[in-house]
């Protein structure tokens, strides 16, 4: 009982201070890590070949290399030009272009990689027409994990899911959760608009500078160019096909970045371009891995799914009412990733005890029941899912900081209103 309490405090005291952003995230969550293990809470061994997700930090780095050398090619200011003319400059039609694209390439690709993708974009626009790039990204963030959780791939907790349940094809995750992402992307897109309307204008003159340039000046190093599209291509292509394939999206992500490396950076600038991977952020994803780990380990997160169960008296309707929010809430708080891995064989061991199928018609409502809440919730707060802090940290280094309150106040609304759809999706369809 003491290993529970004091797992709890130190989780508590951990979080608060990173809310508080007293001192840098990583500092704080590696502090809060050592300090279970001090404690013999966790095996360092155990850190670091159970709890900490690899799969999600080499898939960060591998993808963090290839955006940053594509980068210097002047690729992403040349897309960025052609969106801008395409809207003719105006900040609401280019608001709800960026959101709509950053859904669609989530929901195919997968929202970590969209994200690092659309961040150098959305900074070239937003530079160009002299707007906040704050609400662009906020709102970048929460259309990757609306989109994300419509596909198999989109989001971590949706491939988690469908690796644990081969039944649970790339169709069935399209079918099953496609039309309530759609349903809560249309909503939600009019809320940003309007939370955002007072942000989204320009000077006519910023709109007339920005219609005479040429996209095709921004781009340079043509020879750098032809390579690292066609490895963003071929690595985007793995993306797709990677549950065919049965290859790791990480190990795609490394390949793609290594294959660049090697045909394309020089060994005098190899170390430069290590350097730009952003380590604060891996740093931070390995301490928030294991403070998670850690009320793995006392059974913290256990004891609060088997409630569930127990609340509900394995009545089908409540439980995936129960699951649904609190797997919304939980991974607002905690992020998605680990919670999911608690969950999945604790939803298995109670298809057991409920005596039904793990591939039911009934458990498969319990399995949508967690993406979406998980997928969803990932909205919450900065630390709800992968994609929010990968955005946070790209805008904290090019100088749009992005405070834990500021998202809140609109991730947390946008949250609510998506399960509250969600829910109701879930009812009507299902029961």
């Amino acid at each position: 009982m003491f290993d529970v309490w004091l797992t709890g405090g130190i989780f508590v005291f951990i979080y608060a201070l990173i809310i508080a952003e007293k001192g840098s995230r990583a500092v704080v969550s590696l502090l809060g890590a050592s300090a279970l293990v001090l404690a013999k809470v966790l095996e360092l061994h155990e850190v670091l070949t159970h709890y900490i997700e690899w799969n999600t930090i080499i898939l960060l780095i591998g993808m963090m290399l290839i955006v940053h050398i594509t980068n210097q090619t002047g690729v992403f200011q040349w897309a960025a030009l052609h969106i801008a003319k395409l809207v003719k400059g105006s900040p609401k039609r280019l608001f709800l272009s960026l959101i709509w694209m950053t859904a669609i390439a989530s929901a195919l690709l997968d929202n970590v990689t969209t994200v690092l993708l659309m961040v150098p974009i959305t900074f070239s626009l937003t530079t160009l027409l002299k707007l906040n790039p704050i609400p662009f990204l906020i709102s970048q963030i929460i259309a990757s994990n609306i989109g994300g959780t419509a596909t198999l791939v989109g989001d971590p907790p949706n491939i988690m899911i469908g690796s644990a349940n081969p039944h649970l094809s790339f169709g069935q995750f399209l079918i099953h959760l496609g039309p309530i992402s759609l349903i809560i992307m249309l909503v939600s897109s009019a809320l940003l608009l309007y939370i955002y309307r007072k942000e989204l204008a320009t000077k006519p003159d910023s709109v007339e500078e920005l219609m005479k340039m040429e996209p095709g000046d921004a781009l340079k190093d043509p020879i750098l160019l032809r390579k690292s599209l066609w490895v963003l291509g071929l690595t985007l292509l793995g993306f797709l096909l990677h549950s065919i394939l049965h290859i790791e999206a990480s190990t795609i992500a490394m390949t793609g970045a290594m294959v660049l490396m090697a045909i394309g950076v020089p060994s005098n600038k190899v170390e430069k371009t290590i350097g730009a991977i952003e380590w604060e952020t891996l740093f931070f994803f390995a301490g928030l891995f294991a403070l998670v780990g850690g009320l793995e380990e006392v059974g913290i997160l256990s004891a609060l799914a088997t409630q569930l169960i127990v609340v509900t008296g394995g009545d089908f309707f409540w439980l995936s009412t129960l699951i649904l929010w609190v797997s919304g809430i939980a991974s607002a708080t905690i992020d998605n990733i680990p919670f999911v891995a608690t969950m999945i064989p604790l939803l298995q061991e109670a298809a057991n005890g409920l005596g039904v199928a793990v591939d039911s018609a009934q458990m498969n409502t319990l399995w949508w029941s967690l993406a979406l809440g998980a997928c969803l919730g990932g909205n919450g707060t900065i630390l709800g899912a992968s994609a929010n802090l990968i955005v946070v940290s790209a805008a904290n280094k090019r100088g749009a900081n992005i405070s834990y309150w500021e998202f809140l106040k609109v991730g947390a609304p946008i949250t609510l209103v998506s399960l509250v759809l969600a829910h109701a999706y879930v009812i009507l369809r299902y029961f």
